[in-house]
């Protein structure tokens, strides 16, 4: 077998003397989408802004292409081909949809699918309609494609996405699906954020589930979708 794209070993983080995730371990395969669930609170975001060192206080083996991430800042993480869409959706306000895409910019990597914006105009449409269009001028669901856009600028081998579907219309909710699933017949690896477990279904290969900062089950998306016990016990509102 090809080594994982993403390893992670026994991963710890705290948040001043709040300890958050206790030996988190999980893989992400090349051109894999595996889905990391969990209820609000269960250390999703927590994992992935560990992931990209923007956690204060970790401890744990990250390798990533199989290179030791674990001491690295963010900014050299992310120039080592690692992308990161936040939940929040940091468009900037005040550029252009264009002028924000330019600002994720980063060389064709090798082996890596390569990103300009006239393709991603194709993956999105609605962007393509509005490159002059300000970020702060843009609906929810239109900035999250454009955080999404901006990221695939950098051109990564992998991306960390988390919570694509929260809190957008329906429709964009679709659009996210099928861009994931796009971006999976690309060649990018993805390790996905989400509670959503239909949308998860739709796009996922393999799940972790998450919860108060331990992971409760590993498998694949058709195991999680049987198991009914894990699903009431960590998925369930």
């Amino acid at each position: 077998m090809n080594a994982p794209m993403l390893k992670v070993e026994k991963l710890n983080a705290y948040y001043g003397r709040a300890h958050i995730l206790f030996d988190v371990s999980l893989e992400v395969g090349r051109g894999e989408v595996v889905a990391l669930m969990g209820r609000n609170g269960a250390g999703k975001s927590t994992t992935m802004k560990a992931i990209m060192g923007l956690v204060p206080r970790r401890e744990g083996l990250i390798q990533f292409d199989g290179a030791s991430i674990s001491a690295l800042s963010s900014h050299r993480i992310a120039r080592m081909g690692l992308g990161y869409v936040p939940e929040d959706r940091r468009v900037f306000s005040d550029l252009t949809v264009m002028e924000n895409l330019d600002t994720g910019r980063q060389q064709p990597r090798v082996g890596a699918p390569t990103w300009s914006p006239d393709k991603l105009f194709r993956l999105f449409p609605n962007l393509g309609e509005m490159p002059k269009r300000l970020g702060g001028q843009m609906s929810g669901g239109e900035q999250q494609m454009l955080t999404v856009s901006r990221t695939l600028m950098g051109n990564p081998w992998l991306v960390l996405l988390d919570e694509p579907s929260e809190g957008v219309a329906p429709v964009i909710v679709e659009q996210m699906a099928n861009m994931i699933l796009e971006l999976k017949r690309e060649g990018l690896s993805i390790l996905l954020s989400e509670q959503n477990l239909h949308f998860a279904e739709l796009v996922s290969d393999r799940a972790y589930v998450l919860e108060k900062g331990q992971i409760r089950f590993s498998g694949t998306m058709r195991e999680l979708a049987q198991n009914d016990v894990v699903r009431r016990a960590y998925l369930s509102v």
